[in-house]
């Protein structure tokens, strides 16, 4: 079993405008956009990362905003929902800003001993607020929302599944450890993590594999200390037989990636060296920041580019 996985790193979606991507987490939400990059394999298309103030792993909301793709269908194979984390009584505060900012899709409820409230992101991305004890990580208030009600990064993800019982197994081996079951859901906690360390499996055995597009998320990353222990990760999943890709270079981290028996990607990502490597802390998220292979193509790539900010 590994002990190297810290809980999430980030996860990544798909987006069909930049501007109302942006728009929802940074002032709906009140998110901190951490980083304004380019998608290293398209560089025509914007990858915004958004997060506490520091973009620390296990707080961060990444997203490709491709105009005008298609939304996704959603299905197996796939994050259903991408959870955050607030404090214990924020849930009326977020159902009473939601509904004033015209979110979708709010609903109540609670699930293992936690109230959650569901809402739906611009794209009909699947999220909730989770109500957490004892989280101890700083909300960023830059946005305009208290740090009483403030998000402090993820509480975990779900993941919809035809079967369970092989991802089950990995998250096993990934050091999670099963917490318990509510109807067709079954919950995994990894013990000691980051705070973004729970991971819930839903079956919903002969619902149609879903189709990526606007709203759906690409990948879930994981989260290691660096890169020799992303190194240690990488050689014990191939071991075991999974087909993991070499260590790529995303500049803010390393990311390794293999697709799970459910279909779903995972990435491997490390903690170093983190989103001030090239901008200054009091700055994050301001200037377009390109990979060094397209700095050549600055120009042209910021004309293609729609400003953010109306």
């Amino acid at each position: 079993m590994l002990n190297q996985i810290k809980g999430l790193h980030h996860v990544t979606s798909m987006a069909a405008d930049a501007r109302q991507n942006n728009h929802f987490f940074t002032g709906t939400l009140g998110l901190r956009r951490v980083k304004k990059t380019v998608n290293f394999d398209e560089p025509s298309v914007y990858h915004l990362y958004y997060g506490d103030e520091a973009g620390t792993p296990g707080t961060v909301m990444t997203y490709f905003p491709f105009p005008q793709i298609m939304r996704g269908r959603p299905g197996v194979g796939e994050v259903g929902e991408t959870r955050f984390s607030v404090p214990k009584g924020a849930l009326g505060f977020w159902k009473d800003h939601f509904a004033a900012a015209g979110v979708a899709g709010l609903e109540e409820g609670s699930a293992f001993g936690a109230g959650w409230l569901r809402f739906r992101g611009p794209d009909g991305d699947g999220f909730s607020l989770v109500e957490t004890e004892g989280d101890s990580r700083a909300a960023w208030t830059g946005g305009g929302i208290s740090e009483a009600a403030g998000i402090r990064g993820f509480s975990g993800a779900s993941l919809r599944l035809n079967d369970t019982a092989a991802t089950a197994e990995l998250l096993g081996f990934m050091g999670y450890e099963k917490a318990g079951v509510e109807g067709n859901v079954t919950r995994f906690i990894l013990p000691g993590g980051n705070g973004a360390d729970t991971i819930d499996l839903e079956a919903l055995s002969g619902t149609p594999f879903a189709r990526q597009g606007a709203g759906s998320v690409h990948h879930i990353a994981f989260a290691v200390p660096d890169r020799a222990a992303q190194l240690e990760v990488r050689k014990a999943l191939m071991d075991t037989g999974y087909q993991v890709t070499p260590v790529i270079d995303r500049d803010y981290f390393w990311a390794i990636y293999f697709r799970t028996p459910g279909g779903v990607l995972f990435e491997i990502a490390t903690n170093e060296p983190g989103f001030d490597r090239d901008e200054d802390a009091a700055h994050l998220g301001e200037a377009l920041k390109l990979p060094s292979r397209y700095e050549q193509y600055r120009d042209r790539i910021e004309a293609h580019l729609e400003p953010l900010e109306a």
